[in-house]
């Protein structure tokens, strides 16, 4: 990759976290005379000033070469949405527990900071899910789920593949995951990893009152359709983590395979299995 002359900057919600990170950041950009496109949110945040090579109020956009996060797993899937129609790729320094999408650790601050600046970096394109209720559709990176409230009783869910019912399920939910987040919810409801060079997406459910709900991988061409069943009730929907819709009795959602998903920066040679013997190797010892 050449050099960018543009960069934005998101961080995670801890200011003392990043706070020298995002000074590095800046003065690395200044030299190098890279422009840094500073959200309104993030001036705030860090007391950053317009200046010289520093623009402050500049919502995502198509023509910024490549966005720079400071955070975790969380920050970094809400960098990716933002710039997923925009073709921007996410260069992420890790600042939470796992950052498995993270380009670079914190303690290699330095070393990331210049990677980015020269373009030392392989763009990596991962798909995506995009969920559909009520003809809204909203994107999901990691997984798109659907699960009881927390005071309501189970959940009762109908799912159909191709437009075939595959089951009826008493659960607290069921989950579609990408290749890229099957290390994430999946993984809890004892789904499988797939590595991200897999064509497909597998289908989990949460505490299912049934020997028979097992996970599914299904193929990238099949529309997974989720109805709720109870009388009484709603189910949320959530992508990443996020609620964003709901279902009522006797309402159905489609969750589909987008792949014009989003753009992840990542070191030259690394791989999936690198990342997962890293990230997760790590937490067993």
């Amino acid at each position: 990759m050449s050099s960018p002359g543009s960069i934005a900057l998101f961080t995670h919600a801890t200011v003392e976290d990043t706070a020298h990170g995002v000074a590095a950041l800046l003065d690395a950009a200044s030299a190098a005379g890279v422009e840094v496109r500073v959200p309104p949110t993030e001036a705030e945040k860090h007391g950053i000033e317009a200046g010289p090579g520093v623009v402050v109020g500049e919502e995502p956009s198509d023509d910024t070469d490549i966005a720079v996060v400071l955070g975790g797993d969380g920050t970094i899937l809400t960098t990716l949405r933002a710039f997923a129609a925009r073709d921007v790729p996410v260069f992420a320094i890790n600042y939470g527990a796992i950052g498995f999408l993270s380009t670079v650790d914190h303690g290699e601050l330095q070393e990331g900071i210049r990677r980015v600046l020269s373009g030392d970096f392989e763009i990596l394109a991962i798909p995506a899910l995009e969920v559909q209720v009520d003809g809204a559709r909203r994107l999901a990176v990691n997984d798109a789920s659907f699960h009881r409230r927390p005071d309501d009783r189970v959940a009762e869910l109908a799912y159909s593949v191709e437009g075939e019912e595959l089951g009826r399920v008493r659960c607290d939910g069921l989950v579609a995951s990408t290749p890229v987040g099957s290390t994430g919810y999946n993984l809890a409801n004892g789904g499988p990893v797939l590595a991200w060079k897999v064509e497909g997406f597998v289908v989990s459910f949460i505490a299912p009152h049934t020997l028979t709900a097992r996970a599914l991988v299904v193929d990238t061409d099949t529309v997974l359709e989720v109805e709720n069943l109870s009388r009484r009730h709603p189910v949320d929907v959530s992508a990443d983590g996020r609620n964003v819709a709901t279902l009522a009795s006797g309402d159905r959602a489609e969750v589909r395979f987008c792949h014009d998903g989003v753009l992840i920066a990542q070191l030259p040679g690394s791989s999936f299995y690198h990342r997962l013997r890293e990230k997760f190797g790590r937490l067993a010892n």
